[in-house]
């Protein structure tokens, strides 16, 4: 399929200045979002617990966020997911988290009879614990008794510490090894007390149970956020280095700052449109980046191809006859794309269909990044630092054009 005319040339470095003036204001205006805390990170990055409800009845944003605010939580996020078959179908978050703070752990230690200077009127012998453990999610408490344990005593001493919370139920505590007299006791995860505080609030129309229920600490939130970062500059330098290897060290520059390029823009684009970064927005940033150089590598490739068939030519002429070449391979393989893509975003739900808009986003920056960050950048290395180290992909200095003269920019060529 060919949709422009053999051997046509277009000049598209005409409008580079244009392009790269505004491809820095996308890159420093990214930068200065995430700079300012603009972005809105989802509960990966920033840590707490997430819900997704479905309602038994009709409820607005305003009533839901009400009932949260009334049961303890401050600032939840309430998000309505796009469900036919459910309108009312909604994503709460909560900055709060099940695990419990080290200096509540001490409070119910100390009221569970566990450590050193207990007080005999407080903690008789009988009621002394030689262990308490917390589990990783802050839902279980495991105490360990020499007697037999009195089980109505510790549910009232788990009870009385400020911000603990017993999942209801006539066997909790229960003993979970009799012959070590080993008590597990149950509490409600902040995704139970979230389900409570909305049937409390909104009675009959409130959910049963939620559909999914997830939470992460703000520590390990932390930790993702440094791994996603890191990941993606991995990425770029080992991509610089194949770039390099793979044609010439003066390709490599021009490459990397096109894939910074992409990877900001599509940022600061989700963030100006006010969508949640979280880890699936990494996985599409690092498709894009992908995307970005392969499209970037067929260009160079092609430049590379005509700095032996077009000798003497400026390398401006160069990028502007390659790219032309290439024109019609770059719209027949981003439709294609694009066109999957489309469908994911109409028919898809949820993280589905924000994956499916990063990379609709990126894409279109990768595919502008090649011909007006790349290739300029690449130009503009030839003629100001390759040229005066002799090596200039023209043999002239600046790229000027040789004893032959222009290239035959109509020549025939095979469709791309």
């Amino acid at each position: 399929m060919r949709f422009f005319s053999s051997g046509k040339v277009y000049d598209f470095m005409r409008w580079r200045a244009f392009f790269v003036g505004l491809s820095l204001i996308i890159t420093f205006g990214s930068i200065a979002l995430l700079a300012m805390g603009k972005a809105r990170l989802g509960t990966d990055f920033r840590g707490g617990t997430e819900i997704e409800v479905a309602f038994k009845g009709h409820v607005t944003v305003g009533e839901i966020r009400s009932a949260v605010t009334a049961g303890g939580f401050a600032s939840p996020d309430v998000i309505k997911v796009d469900d036919p078959r459910n309108p009312d179908r909604y994503l709460i978050r909560v900055q709060e988290v099940s695990t419990i703070a080290h200096e509540v752990q001490e409070q119910i230690e100390r009221r569970l009879c566990f450590g050193n200077k207990l007080s005999a009127t407080e903690c008789p012998p009988s009621k002394q614990a030689t262990e308490v453990r917390f589990s990783p999610g802050g839902d279980k408490i495991t105490a360990r008794y020499n007697d037999e344990p009195d089980l109505a005593w510790i549910k009232a001493q788990a009870s009385s510490v400020a911000g603990i919370h017993l999942h209801p139920g006539a066997n909790n505590p229960h003993i979970q090894n009799a012959r070590d007299h080993k008590v597990e006791i149950e509490l409600m995860s902040k995704g139970d007390q979230l389900i409570g505080a909305l049937q409390k609030g909104l009675g009959a129309r409130a959910p049963d149970q939620a559909l999914r229920s997830e939470w992460i600490g703000p520590r390990a939130g932390a930790q993702l956020r440094d791994s996603a970062i890191k990941s993606i500059l991995i990425e770029i330098v080992f991509i610089m280095a194949y770039i390099a290897f793979r044609f010439d060290l003066r390709f490599a520059p021009g490459g990397i700052i096109a894939l910074i390029h992409d990877a900001t823009g599509s940022l600061g684009m989700l963030i100006l449109l006010g969508k949640e970064i979280d880890l699936t927005t990494v996985a599409a940033i690092l498709t894009i980046v992908g995307y970005s150089v392969n499209d970037t590598v067929v260009i160079y490739d092609r430049v590379r191809e005509n700095l032996g068939k077009l000798r003497g030519a400026s390398f401006r002429e160069l990028i502007n006859v390659s790219t032309s070449e290439m024109l019609g391979r770059t719209i027949l393989t981003t439709a294609t794309v694009q066109m999957s893509l489309l469908a994911f975003f109409i028919w898809g739900t949820g993280t589905l269909k924000n994956f499916a808009f990063s990379l609709t986003v990126g894409f279109m920056f990768g595919i502008y990044s090649t011909i007006y960050i790349a290739l300029p950048a690449t130009e503009w290395l030839d003629k100001v630092l390759f040229s005066r180290m002799g090596g200039g992909a023209t043999g002239g200095s600046g790229g000027s054009k040789g004893s032959r003269g222009r290239p035959k920019a109509k020549r025939a060529t095979a469709p791309a």
